[in-house]
């Protein structure tokens, strides 16, 4: 996420808000988010739907932010909160608009949508305040501001600070930890599982433990050449990190050397071979639209089809002619690629993806098609990106969208797979 640089002992705070998505739910009905067994999830979509967040009341009965709605004890009679995505940005934009009442904007890296870091150093002297005194006014602020509530873990650089939120601030009343290099060794080395570390997953905690490591001591004991010769460039992370290690920089933002646009979406049900192409003709039309509001043109389109029951599946890409963000052009492209490679077996999961984007500067005419059509199209395309950006998506669709395997409808009232 970060480039990596040397850069001297600083003082950074990572901020995390508390349930945040049940709290928002709990707030908006007058709720006390510590009293009620509020879960956020659409029930409707059925009991294997997973639970995004629940109230700070179901968490200390021990119940997980993060299971199935058929997996929650019988015991309570919850009030299901269907997720409001946009609702939650709001709220988040909220929070962080109070973070910058007290530092720079490049002095803050939003990280999730409820969490995000920031480097106090050059404030302490400003306000006069110890790194605890700081972050608990911008905690207080938070609460006063928005109502929600934060904790907070401090240290002397990114991986420290996320340490001290992660393991340590949940046992402190006031929600706020610190651990610095001088606490390494009684802080850091004696953490284990593995998986409880920031960046370290199930799988890589597996992998270490095969070859006996098991806390952070054992790694930063280790031989840094030993990790990189199993793990490559990770390997000297975890290494750093276990020394307490990080020079990443808040203020260099990563810019990918090749950006590129995708979408996806996995069906409700099994579709046959000859209705997908009305979900590809969807996905086709919002991501060209999406890539013509950033200005931009592709050169490569990709397909991916996976098929139900782990029946596999197939990518394939192919290069244009020339760059363009037509949509008809696209969606040619996609189909033809669709029928050459597609099987008669039940499809569950589309993908597509533009790539090496470039600027679009002007309008690449072809040759073999009437000039004064693609120039129509391309005017057409761009007055339905307005219509849909000042009214909603749904305000302009293809009478496609009326197809009973069409999905578009339904899509545009969610924000990454989430109700608006």
């Amino acid at each position: 996420m970060y480039n990596i640089i040397t850069m001297g002992k600083r003082t950074i705070a990572v901020i995390d808000l508390k349930a945040f998505y049940s709290y928002v739910e709990c707030l908006d009905r007058g709720l006390d988010p510590w009293k009620v067994p509020l879960v956020v999830a659409d029930k409707d979509r059925g009991t294997n739907t997973i639970v995004l967040s629940v109230s700070s009341f179901l968490k200390k009965q021990g119940i997980p932010s993060r299971c199935r709605i058929k997996d929650l004890p019988k015991k309570f009679d919850y009030i299901y909160a269907v997720p409001r995505m946009e609702r939650y940005l709001e709220k988040s934009a909220d929070v962080i608009n109070v973070l910058y009442q007290f530092v720079a904007e490049e002095d803050v890296h939003v990280y999730s949508i409820d969490e995000a870091f920031v480097d106090l150093t050059t404030y302490l002297s400003y306000y006069n305040k110890t790194p605890l005194q700081m972050i608990t006014a911008i905690l207080n602020q938070i609460k006063e501001d928005t109502g929600l509530q934060a904790t907070a873990g401090i240290g002397d650089n990114f991986f420290l600070a996320k340490i001290a939120l992660d393991i340590y601030a949940k046992k402190e009343k006031n929600g706020v930890a610190k651990v610095t290099t001088e606490d390494i060794e009684n802080k850091v080395w004696p953490i284990t599982p593995l998986s409880k570390v920031w960046g370290i997953g199930s799988r890589t905690e597996a992998k270490l433990n095969a070859l006996g490591l098991f806390c952070l001591r054992d790694l930063a004991v280790s031989d840094i050449n030993f990790l990189k010769t199993k793990f490559g460039i990770i390997g000297e992370q975890l290494w750093r990190h276990a020394n307490g290690i990080d020079e990443a920089d808040i203020h260099e933002k990563y810019e990918p050397s090749e950006k590129s646009f995708s979408l996806g979406q996995v069906l409700f049900r099994d579709y046959v071979k000859n209705e997908t192409t009305t979900v590809i003709r969807e996905m086709a039309d919002a991501l060209a639209s999406r890539m013509r509001t950033d200005n931009k043109m592709t050169g490569v389109v990709s397909l991916y089809i996976g098929y139900s029951k782990n029946l596999g599946g197939f990518a394939r890409r192919t290069t244009l002619l020339s760059p363009t963000d037509d949509s008809e052009v696209i969606l040619n492209v996609l189909i033809e690629l669709y029928n050459r490679y597609v099987k008669d077996l039940p499809i569950r999961r589309i993908g597509i993806a533009f790539g090496q984007l470039s600027e679009a500067s002007h309008q690449q005419l072809n040759l073999f098609e009437d000039d004064k059509e693609q120039v129509r199209r391309h005017d057409l395309q761009k007055t339905i990106d307005m219509l849909q950006s000042k009214f909603g998506k749904n305000a302009v669709l293809r009478g496609s969208s009326l197809l009973k395997e069409s999905t578009i409808r339904e899509r545009n009232k969610y924000i990454g797979g989430h109700r608006k």
